[in-house]
């Protein structure tokens, strides 16, 4: 779903905001540069003699040394985030979600594949279903021929699994970062809002939107949302997203646009002006880069703070877990588990909001999820006793 790799974190749980951090200085006493006397000469002269790979040399190690401090403090910062306890309130509220993807509405799927995920899912706390039923067009528009078994699908579930919610799952890479859909144009954001419309034809409990990479602060997206948001709800139909993480140092998503051109991250208060938007969020908190567990525990915890303090609370806040396997320098599948997502999850609500009834869990992706996934999430997250 998304990508990336985040490398910061906030202080540990103590300080409440990354602003409260310690400034770390590097200073040396006046006038020692360029004054001392080395060999005769001074660290000027010696400077000026010195060739240009010799330079860059000596500037990439000092590099090197000021970026390793800052990193260390991150570094620890993340297993801090990882300690504590897990309060017993923070566990599923029968409001967790699952990705499902587009098999089901394409005529792979039988009916006892209906059959075998009813069970799979009794017992647990998932309450929607994302299914995939895109990819948009690049101009918005959906292909009439991508979901001819979507009503079949739908039907099935509302038969078979009561109470559970069905999504219609639209997504699309965009721009500018790649040669895809213009969520700042007006004649796109119509194509999209048609689009949701359509697939509520087809029974659908909600639309959930899956655009990426949006960039912090996009207008465009934000407009989107407030027009779809006005369609959804004539309907009496659920308006979700999925969420990238949010910066976890103040300004890093402006950083990352600067140095890769890669809208990784959203800052905490753009995220809260789409969060006021919809009626359920899920952030993606996995390809994080994280090597460990115990890092990428603490990661998902400090994620789950900061999504937590600017979520409304009739909104419905979900913690992606990544129910796959990849080993990339973006996703490191044996740091990022259920298991480990699930402990910073319940890290970070027990340490932020532990009586939140608009919260869960949204595991991504039925197709890449193994038994011993969802025993984690079962006894990690649904059991309570």
């Amino acid at each position: 779903m998304s990508c990336g790799a985040p490398f910061s974190c906030t202080a540990a749980h103590s300080v409440s905001r990354v602003g409260d951090l310690p400034e770390i200085s590097l200073s040396v006493p006046a006038g020692s540069i360029g004054t001392s006397s080395i060999g005769g000469g001074t660290m000027r002269g010696k400077w000026r003699a010195w060739s240009w790979w010799m330079r860059g040399v000596v500037v990439g190690l000092a590099l090197v040394a000021v970026v390793s401090v800052p990193v260390a403090g991150i570094l620890t910062a993340l297993l801090v985030y990882n300690v504590g306890e897990q309060s017993e309130q923070a566990r599923s509220r029968g409001k967790d979600a699952f990705w499902l993807g587009h098999a089901w509405v394409d005529g792979r799927r039988t009916d006892a594949d209906i059959d075998g995920l009813a069970k799979l899912l009794a017992g647990t706390g998932i309450r929607d279903l994302y299914v995939h039923t895109g990819p948009l067009e690049h101009d918005g528009s959906l292909r009439d021929d991508l979901a001819p078994r979507a009503r079949w699908f739908v039907d099935a579930v509302h038969t078979k699994l009561p109470g559970i919610r069905v999504q219609s799952w639209l997504g699309d890479i965009v721009q500018p970062e790649f040669d895809g859909l213009d969520v700042e144009s007006a004649a796109s954001r119509e194509w999209v809002v048609t689009s949701a419309r359509r697939v509520l034809d087809y029974g659908f409990d909600g639309v959930h939107y899956d655009l990426e990479p949006i960039r912090s602060g996009s207008p465009g997206y934000l407009a989107l949302l407030e027009q779809t948001r006005v369609m959804t709800a004539a309907a009496g139909v659920t308006l979700s997203v999925s969420a990238p993480v949010i910066d976890p140092l103040p300004g890093l998503h402006a950083v990352g646009i600067a140095v890769a051109d890669h809208g990784k991250w959203w800052s905490q208060a753009y995220f809260a002006e789409v969060a006021r938007r919809v009626d359920q969020v899920a952030v993606m908190s996995y390809d994080t880069a994280m090597p460990t567990r115990a890092l990428y525990s603490g990661y998902v915890a400090q994620q789950t703070e900061l999504a937590l303090e600017v979520t409304p609370a009739e909104v419905d806040l979900l913690m992606g877990a990544p129910a796959f396997w990849a080993d990339d320098p973006g996703h490191h599948g044996a740091a990022e588990t259920v298991a480990a997502a699930v402990r910073g999850i319940r890290l970070g609500q027990t340490r932020t909001d532990v009586g939140r009834a608009n919260f869960g869990v949204a595991l991504y992706v039925d197709f890449a999820a193994t038994p011993q996934d969802w025993a984690d999430y079962r006894q990690g997250w649904c059991v309570t006793a």
